[in-house]
C-alpha cells in the first residue's frame, strides 16, 4: 500500500496519520502512543472496527455505550418519521378500507411508559399487531414512540429485518426492552410468539401467552404498568389448519429456528401448504378489532419478581383481562372475514 493510499484510507476512518519517519521510529522502538492521545495508524497494521472505534473514542471523548450496535440503535430510536410518513397513504387505506380496523381504549393508557401485552394472529405477518402499531403512530405521532417486537428469525430476514427496525421494532430481549423504557418509550410484546400466531383457527378467539411469565418479572423489576390488549380478526387473514407440533419436534425446529410449530395453513395464493417462509401469503381482508384494557399495576418492590406465586397471580390477571376483552370483541363479529 502506498503512502497516499494509506493516508486516504486513514482519513476516511478519521484516524490521524503519523509521518513516515515517525512511524518507522515507533516500530523500531516498539513504543506505544500516550494514553491521552488518539490512536495512531502504524504502517503494516490493518484498519479494524476496533481500532476505528478506539481512535474515534479517544479523539471525541465518547463513552462506550455510544458505540452500541447500529442495528439495535436504529430500532431503539423509535419509528422513523420519514418511513412512516412516506407509507402513510398506503397504510391508511390498508387499515381503513382493507382491514376496516376499529381500535378503542386510548383513555386507559397510563401517562408513563408502559408494557403492552396481547395476542397476535395470522402467521408471521400478524396484521393485528401491525395495525395496532400504525394506529398508535396515527394517534401519537413521534410524541410517544411505541416499539413493536418480533421473532429473531424475522429480524434477521434480509430486507424485512431492516424494514422492521426502521419501524421501531426491536428484538424482545430484556436489555432492549429496558433500554426502551429508559428512553421513556412504550413497548408492545406478544409473549405467545409463534405458538400464538400459528394457533389453530378453532382457537382464534383464545388468548395464548404460552405460560411465558418473563414479561411479568420484567414489569415488576422496572415497576412498569402492563396494558392488556385484546384483538380479534387477525386470525381470519389466514387459516391455520394444524399447528404441526409433532412435525416441529421431528424436524427439531426448536433447535434450528426456535419454533415449536410447523403449521399447515390455508392461505392465498398457495392454498393448503406448510408455512415455511414469512412472505408466502397475502393476508385476507378480515375486519380487525382492537381494544386497550385497564392497566395492571405492581407494588414497586423489585424483589417480588422472584416470588413465583406473585408472578403467577399477575400473569393470570393479565391473561384473564385479555381473554375477557377478546370475548367482548368476538360478540360483535357476525361472520369470519366480513366482521
Amino acid at each position: 500500500m502506498t503512502s497516499n493510499t494509506l493516508a486516504k484510507s486513514a482519513n476516511f476512518f478519521e484516524i490521524p496519520v503519523v509521518p513516515a519517519v515517525q512511524r518507522k521510529n515507533a516500530v523500531r522502538s516498539k513504543t506505544k502512543p500516550p494514553k491521552d492521545s488518539p490512536c495512531t495508524l502504524v504502517a503494516g497494521t490493518s484498519v479494524t472496527p476496533q481500532r476505528r472505534k478506539a481512535a474515534t473514542r479517544a479523539a471525541t471523548g465518547a463513552e462506550e455505550w455510544q458505540f452500541e450496535d447500529s442495528k439495535v440503535r436504529e430500532g431503539l430510536n423509535g419509528p422513523d418519521p420519514v418511513l412512516m410518513n412516506k407509507q402513510a397513504g398506503f397504510v391508511n387505506r390498508l387499515m381503513d378500507s382493507y382491514f376496516r380496523m376499529e381500535i378503542n381504549g386510548w383513555d386507559k393508557l397510563p401517562n408513563q411508559a408502559c408494557l403492552l401485552i396481547g395476542g397476535h394472529s395470522g402467521g408471521p405477518l400478524t396484521m393485528d399487531a401491525w395495525t395496532t402499531i400504525y394506529a398508535w403512530w396515527r394517534h401519537f405521532g413521534d410524541t410517544r414512540p411505541l416499539h413493536g417486537t418480533a421473532h429473531e428469525v424475522l429480524m434477521k430476514t434480509p430486507g424485512l429485518g431492516r424494514y422492521f427496525r426502521r419501524g421501531g421494532v426491536i428484538n424482545p430481549t430484556r436489555e432492549n426492552i429496558e433500554a426502551a423504557f429508559a428512553r421513556g418509550h412504550d413497548v408492545i410484546l406478544w409473549p405467545g410468539g409463534e405458538v400464538d400466531a400459528f394457533r389453530s383457527w378453532s382457537k382464534r378467539d383464545q388468548v395464548v401467552l404460552g405460560e411465558r411469565t418473563g414479561f411479568i418479572r420484567l414489569a415488576i423489576r422496572t415497576n412498569t404498568p402492563i396494558v392488556p390488549v385484546a384483538t380479534i380478526g387477525g386470525h381470519d387473514t389466514l387459516f391455520v389448519l394444524s399447528e404441526g407440533r409433532w412435525l416441529a419436534k421431528l424436524l427439531r425446529l426448536k433447535k434450528y429456528l426456535r419454533s415449536d410449530v410447523a403449521p399447515l395453513t390455508l392461505s392465498f395464493p398457495l392454498g393448503i401448504a406448510l408455512h415455511v417462509t414469512p412472505l408466502q401469503h397475502i393476508p385476507l381482508p378480515a375486519k380487525i378489532r382492537t381494544e386497550f384494557l385497564e392497566p395492571v399495576y405492581f407494588d414497586g418492590n423489585p424483589a417480588l419478581a422472584d416470588d413465583p406465586d406473585y408472578v403467577h397471580q399477575k400473569y393470570l390477571e393479565v391473561e384473564a383481562r385479555i381473554q375477557a376483552g377478546m370475548d367482548m370483541l368476538a360478540q360483535r363479529r357476525k361472520f369470519p372475514i366480513f366482521g
